[in-house]
């Protein structure tokens, strides 16, 4: 029921109020909070820009067609969340840790559960691996003591820049990943290859506006990390490539410094390069301002 005669009827000047005069006082509060900041900043965009019909058709468009191409295995929207920097700033928000604590970065859409348990020191490569990379650190708490039983689940691409789960008839499954568990001295290692930079998916709408934008689609090249431990916060995080082309373009903005690790050459071992980072935990409700 509206409660405000005085703006029943839509002018320009009150839209926003008449608007949000409609959303009924039995709305979930939440709700309620939500759509009308909703609505004043939307309406805010559509005056500040002066919108023309046209352009607005554009977009509805735009919109349809993103929608149109989602299926089980593809989300055009997600996409578009990423590319806009939403994804990751919704990450920040609700990743606020302590100083010191290890940052997370956007999960992505290649996770995959039911991944096989490897012992400490396994290769994860099943195909491909041509330039054989050794991951290797530390799990600790804040004060830099080791976190015994840490469960760190590990993905990448291939070497040709696609995951498994893209390529189904050509990689076997579960190449390049693996689940690992830390010791008393909380230290891991394990086997994969140094990976690539690759494009995400950018033959539909979000890659058309991306190619309007003047952006290009590439993320940096980055291993998938999510380290965990009973009592503590959990991370979904990646390491990022030292020296990659796209880290201050990343078409995610999944990057922050403090994830760029060293890939170090290795003369004489079984494989060809060395990346060692550590991953700081805090325990849970251990503060989350950073």
């Amino acid at each position: 029921m509206n409660t405000h005669p005085e703006i029943a009827y839509f002018t320009e000047d009150a839209s926003v109020e008449t608007v949000n005069a409609r959303i009924a006082d039995s709305a979930d509060p939440r709700l309620r909070q939500v759509m009308e900041s909703l609505v004043r900043h939307l309406h805010a965009f559509v005056k500040d820009v002066e919108l023309t019909q046209e352009e607005w058709g554009v977009a509805i468009d735009f919109l349809t067609r993103t929608g149109q191409i989602c299926d089980e295995n593809r989300q055009e929207f997600i996409l578009l969340s990423d590319v806009l920097g939403v994804s990751m700033l919704v990450d920040a928000i609700n990743n606020r840790r302590p100083t010191g604590a290890t940052e997370n970065t956007v999960l992505g859409p290649f996770h995959v559960d039911g991944v096989p348990e490897y012992e400490m020191g396994a290769n994860i490569t099943k195909q491909g691996g041509r330039e054989t990379c050794r991951f290797e650190g530390r799990v600790t708490d804040l004060d830099g003591n080791p976190v015994e039983g840490a469960r760190i689940d590990v993905w990448s691409d291939s070497e040709d820049g696609y995951y498994d789960v893209q390529q189904p008839d050509i990689q076997p499954r579960h190449n390049n990943r693996g689940v690992f568990t830390t010791g008393p001295d909380g230290r891991y290692w394990f086997d994969g290859i140094k990976p690539v930079s690759y494009p995400i998916p950018d033959d539909g709408p979000v890659g058309q506006m991306l190619g309007h934008l003047g952006r290009h689609p590439y993320r940096p090249a980055h291993m998938h990390f999510i380290v965990g431990a009973e009592g503590y916060d959990p991370i979904t995080t990646h390491t990022f490539v030292a020296g990659d082309d796209y880290l201050t373009s990343d078409a995610v903005f999944g990057v922050k410094g403090s994830l760029i690790a060293e890939f170090e050459p290795v003369t004489g071992g079984d494989t060809k390069w060395r990346s060692p980072y550590d991953f700081v935990l805090h325990r849970v409700g251990q503060g989350q301002a950073r």
